[in-house]
């Protein structure tokens, strides 16, 4: 099992939850990302640095990313792709992508995104606080244990 995050838009505190989790847990988890992102040098914790590119992140997790993996990810038609192929996946406010969800989800986004080019939605940012990053710990905890329960 391995924990991988797209790690281009991931806040701090998400990427600190992470790797303490790896490491207390000997998870291996890999950090993609088209930068070099600030991480600590401690087993097993990776950083895989990818071309700069519209999506090469999302594509290599995508190639990568295997049934019984986590993936961390805000980005909702990489979920989507890995919901496909039966690969857990949470973004950093907590919430799992699943196939009763994210094909909804990515209506919405899709929506939202003609919207926006239209010019008749401004775009709006939700807060990331502690509420947010507490839902994220929680959610990421009962659902890397649960994977940890399956392989053992």
């Amino acid at each position: 099992m391995t924990i991988w995050v797209d790690a281009d838009s991931c806040p701090k505190r998400i990427r600190d939850i992470v790797v303490r989790a790896a490491v207390k847990n000997d998870v291996p988890a890999a950090f993609v990302a088209n930068r070099r992102i600030g991480l600590p040098q401690k087993a097993p914790v990776s950083m895989v640095e990818v071309e700069a590119g519209e999506g090469s992140a999302d594509r290599y997790i995508v190639e990568h990313a295997a049934e019984g993996d986590m993936v961390i990810t805000r980005d909702i038609p990489l979920a989507a792709d890995l919901v496909e192929r039966s690969v857990v996946v949470l973004n950093d406010r907590g919430d799992i992508y699943t196939e009763e969800n994210v094909r909804e989800r990515l209506s919405i986004r899709d929506f939202m995104y003609e919207l926006r080019n239209q010019g008749q939605f401004a775009e709006r940012t939700r807060s990331f606080g502690e509420k947010e990053i507490t839902a994220f710990s929680n959610a990421f905890d009962r659902t890397l244990q649960k994977l940890l329960k399956s392989i053992n």
